[in-house]
């Protein structure tokens, strides 16, 4: 009792020596392990820990080297990085403004959609709202756009890495919380496509209350028109409807052909008819275009074809990647790989693979994985004296009190892990604060909502999560989206190029007051995805766990081919005691019966 008691004083201990640590500006990951070594050595001296405690460390650290789920991200951020550097983030800027810019706010509009399409393919928040900031920031600028949405606009385009898969957050979450990556991709993806719906409809509403904050591109600003001084968009709408026509039909006879193909007993999940039905559409405009312009019959105007040109590879891409992960075909450590050799094999195709492309693209893949492993490593070290000092039952009585119940933790949580994504880095929160309260939400979460099973409660709480630490790219003071786009707007005022009209320069206030809007945007988006749990769990299936009970009871069947003697039911008083009997005695001899009790025993340990 004094063990224990001593063990739960250290617990504050342990996280008031951890924060001065990092306030003090000590690495993370080495913050993390020698809080970790120095309470552990302290609890040993003091008896509150065995002294053999340690000898468990270097398993548990060889087990993080041994996890192939992890492998995934360095795959997915080479894909990224070979693809941004090849010059895909300016083509689709330069070709998805020419479509929207005709209209009021389309180049915040195509900002938003170039914005998610680099969240699925780069899945780094640094290169995509650079990119944007370098390209459409003048271009937004130049024609009269409100500096509070521009910069909101490009900054909020640029966080939506961190929400639509393939994401590096959902894969560490996913590894955190011991669930399936696959699942994780499977919640996160109609939540994602909604908060981009959501950025869109809000841009929308600026246009019509107030379009001069807005305006439209002037017909001089468009790059592709035809001989006759059109611009092309008719063409560009008839290819998209055929497109359109190809993925609603083979969403249609989707289920038949994979239930029969794959030989399945249950339907098709609608995000993987949703996927494949895109990579097919896509597919289809590419090989018209390639058609059209190969035989030269102009059937497609200079628009589409630039369009499909450079829009349809990067997705048909990204589409092959999570179309084979939510089938089943490949894992998403093997998605990841497919992917990272996609992106060669596009800048091949577009004659940008240089030896030194690829050589910064391995550099800073190599930068990222590492720092993501060596806080993973100090997180463990921590964690592990953390749990053995029962950390984790003293955060469990902690939340057990809050008023309200599993709502209450869930606002609770999601408060804590707004404000903590005010300081200090997403990859820091879900290694740090996500262990301690996984444990917790595994056992509140599951009968929060009727008819939810616990790898649900756990992917949806993820998803939660996810979409929270998406605001910590825009909160002051340290939102690393901000200084990403205070690093590239312009610090002096300019002549501009173009217009020759002198723009004045970005001030930071104005970066900052920017992402207001879209910080409110993201916090509705996680209190939606909260009150209606179906956006995340509609896209799993549901596993149903079968009880000891229910196990022992199919163990123990009666084989169909034994034969039954008629006689045994002559005599029934004279053969019931003895049948009771047996019965006790199978009970207690049974082996599989007595394993099963104990394994009960220990889980409610």
């Amino acid at each position: 009792m004094q063990t224990t008691f001593l063990a739960q004083q250290f617990v504050p201990l342990m996280f008031c020596g951890l924060f001065a640590l990092l306030l003090t500006g000590f690495p993370v990951a080495f913050g993390l392990a020698a809080c970790g070594l120095f309470f552990g050595f302290v609890g040993i001296e003091a008896g509150i820990f065995p002294g053999a405690m340690f000898q468990a460390l270097p398993l548990r650290i060889f087990g993080i080297m041994q996890n192939d789920t992890l492998l995934a991200i360095p795959f997915f951020t080479f894909m990224g990085i070979i693809l941004e550097r090849s010059g895909m983030a300016e083509d689709l800027l330069e070709t998805v403004g020419q479509v929207f810019g005709p209209v009021r706010g389309g180049v915040a509009i195509a900002v938003i959609l170039v914005g998610a399409l680099l969240a699925a393919t780069t899945g780094v928040v640094a290169a995509a709202v650079i990119s944007m900031g370098l390209i459409s920031l003048p271009v937004m600028l130049r024609y009269g756009y409100s500096r509070t949405i521009a910069t909101g606009t490009i900054t909020a385009s640029g966080t939506l890495a961190q929400a639509i898969p393939p994401s590096l957050v959902l894969i560490v979450l996913a590894d955190q919380l011991g669930r399936s990556v696959g699942d994780m991709y499977s919640g996160a993806l109609i939540p994602g496509l909604l908060l981009v719906g959501l950025y869109i409809l809000f841009i929308v509403v600026v246009a019509i209350f107030k379009p001069k904050m807005v305006p439209a591109l002037p017909p001089e600003a468009l790059l592709f028109k035809e001989d006759n001084g059109k611009s092309g968009h008719r063409s560009l709408l008839v290819l998209v409807l055929i497109c359109g026509a190809v993925g609603y039909g083979w969403s249609q006879v989707h289920n038949g052909l994979m239930t029969r193909w794959l030989e399945r007993a249950t339907a098709s999940p609608g995000d993987e008819i949703v996927i494949l039905s895109l990579t097919l559409a896509s597919l289809t405009g590419l090989a018209l275009a390639i058609i059209n312009h190969v035989t030269r019959m102009h059937l497609l105007s200079r628009l589409a074809e630039q369009v499909t040109f450079v829009l349809m590879p990067p997705l048909i891409l990204i589409f092959l990647v999570l179309g084979t992960i939510f089938l089943g075909v490949a894992t998403p450590t093997e998605g990841g790989a497919m992917g990272a050799l996609g992106a060669l094999i596009l800048a091949m195709v577009k004659r940008r693979l240089s030896m030194s492309l690829t050589k910064q693209a391995l550099e800073n893949t190599a930068k990222l994985a590492s720092f993501v492993l060596f806080i993973l490593i100090g997180s463990t070290v921590f964690s592990f004296t953390f749990n053995a000092a029962d950390g984790h039952i003293w955060v469990e009585h902690l939340f057990k009190g809050i008023p309200g119940g599993a709502w209450g933790f869930l606002i609770v949580v999601n408060i804590l892990v707004f404000i903590l994504g005010c300081f200090i880095d997403f990859f820091e929160i879900a290694f740090i604060v996500i262990p301690i309260l996984a444990p917790v939400a595994e056992k509140i979460l599951p009968g929060l909502v009727p008819g939810m099973t616990a790898d649900q409660a756990m992917i949806w709480f993820g998803v939660i999560i996810a979409m929270n630490l998406q605001t910590s790219f825009l909160t002051p003071p340290f939102g690393f989206a901000l200084f990403y786009l205070r690093s590239v707007a312009a610090k002096f005022d300019y002549k501009d190029r173009v217009t020759g009209k002198l723009i004045p320069s970005v001030k930071t206030s104005e970066i900052y007051k920017g992402s207001i809007a879209f910080i409110c945007l993201q916090l509705i988006m996680v209190t939606a995805v909260i009150v209606f749990p179906v956006l995340v769990t509609g896209g799993i299936e549901k596993v149903e766990a079968l009880s000891a009970e229910q196990i022992m009871q199919q163990l123990q069947m009666p084989a169909m081919d034994e034969p039954v003697d008629p006689a045994a039911n002559t005599d029934q008083s004279s053969l019931e005691q003895p049948a009771a009997s047996e019965d006790k005695g199978g009970e207690a001899d049974d082996p599989m019966k007595a394993l099963m009790e104990d394994a009960k025993k220990d889980s409610k340990k």
